[in-house]
């Protein structure tokens, strides 16, 4: 049975323990909460031993696990049984021994013995593996997914609000809530590090935006697909924020380009087949766009021309020579500068339409957005 992470305090609340459960994710957070959650919960169910296996290498003895199970723990205790695999594949070996262990977990009378299998994110041939599909059928599966940007101010509040605080009602709450959120975005462990730590600098109750922007440092990790994202959608700042957030990290302005750079590609793709004549449906299955990033390039096409796509594609491979160390006179010489003001270009198009401009008030600054010549 397919749970998600949420949803697993209420069901072991109810008793819903089941002899197996797989827990499935990259989050050390949510995989530490939820392990902790089924460790309390297979305590209160008689399960007084506690047995941990590491897979690691190709010559890891699954004997040892299947031995485990099969053993009575002390006094004729239950145990919990607790698999741990990094590198989420199992081989045939331990594909076998844990479809051998499945099935005799789900048989009646198996009682005495929880197992609890730790995963990472698996790909798509791992979820379909035999293995895990016999896993699942004989208990409970948590995938861990991650919290984004959109949804991180309501799961920084619901965890303020378990320890009693609160921010204020209206545009200020939410501006103290999105500021917490850009602080803390791609690094759930330190956002909850950060709501403990208001704990204990202030007392239940409501906090200010003045408290939440002088305790909260900044701990945001960012990711190159979600920049990328952030370009597509015109979310200046944020996305500008990001670049710079991914340069302090180590990234490569080589790596950073190249997936802004197939992004803006399979644009172009899809707004040629459009303006051919096909649905978009059609497009974005020749583009062999799948999954979030078919979202996301369904969602951007209809704010980019050809020729804007075209101007941004050249645009792109002049970008890529100057982060390969080539000089072009009318680009920055520094990569990360030139990546910068590729992400503007492509901010331009992207920014929904905006409102009639009025006069600008004396001495008031823009945004520089203004595009640079087409690359010859």
């Amino acid at each position: 049975m397919l749970v998600r992470a949420e949803q697993l305090p209420a069901l072991l609340a109810k008793g819903g323990l089941k002899p197996v459960v797989v827990l499935q994710g990259d989050e050390p957070l949510q995989m530490q909460e939820a392990g902790d959650l089924i460790r309390a919960a297979a305590r209160a169910a008689g399960c007084t031993e506690r047995e941990v296996f590491n897979v690691s290498g190709a010559h890891f003895d699954w004997s040892a696990v299947v031995g485990a199970a099969q053993s009575m723990g002390l006094f004729g205790d239950g145990k919990l049984l607790e698999l741990r695999m990094p590198g989420g594949k199992p081989g045939k070996e331990g594909a076998d021994a844990l479809q051998r262990l499945a099935q005799w977990l789900s048989e009646p009378g198996s009682t005495g013995l929880v197992l609890m299998v730790l995963l990472p994110k698996l790909d798509s041939s791992g979820l379909k593996s035999a293995w895990l599909t016999a896993l699942d059928a004989a208990g409970l599966q948590v995938r861990m997914e991650p919290v984004g940007r959109a949804a991180l101010p309501a799961w920084i509040a619901q965890r303020l609000a378990r320890q009693g605080q609160s921010v204020p009602e209206g545009a200020e709450g939410e501006r103290a809530l999105a500021f917490f959120a850009d602080r803390v975005e791609g690094n759930l462990l330190a956002a909850h590090q950060e709501v403990q730590k208001l704990a204990l600098l202030h007392p239940p109750g409501e906090l200010s935006a003045e408290a939440i922007e002088s305790a909260v440092l900044d701990v945001a990790r960012y990711d190159i697909r979600q920049f990328c994202a952030a370009v597509l959608d015109g979310q200046v700042s944020r996305a500008l924020r990001m670049l710079q957030g991914l340069q302090d990290e180590g990234e490569t302005a080589v790596g950073v380009h190249w997936q802004l750079a197939q992004d803006l590609r399979d644009m172009a793709a899809v707004r040629q087949a459009l303006d051919a004549g096909k649905p978009l449906p059609m497009a974005l299955a020749d583009a062999r766009l799948w999954g979030p990033r078919q979202t996301l390039i369904e969602r951007a096409v209809p704010r980019f021309s050809a020729a804007a796509l075209q101007r941004l594609l050249m645009a792109a491979a002049v970008c890529d020579g100057v982060a390969k160390g080539l000089k072009r006179p009318d680009w920055p010489a520094e990569p990360w500068e030139a990546l910068r003001r590729l992400a503007l270009m492509a901010l331009h198009f992207s920014r929904p339409a905006a409102a009639p401009r009025t006069a600008a008030a004396p001495g008031a600054r823009r945004l520089p957005l203004a595009l640079p010549a087409s690359p010859q």
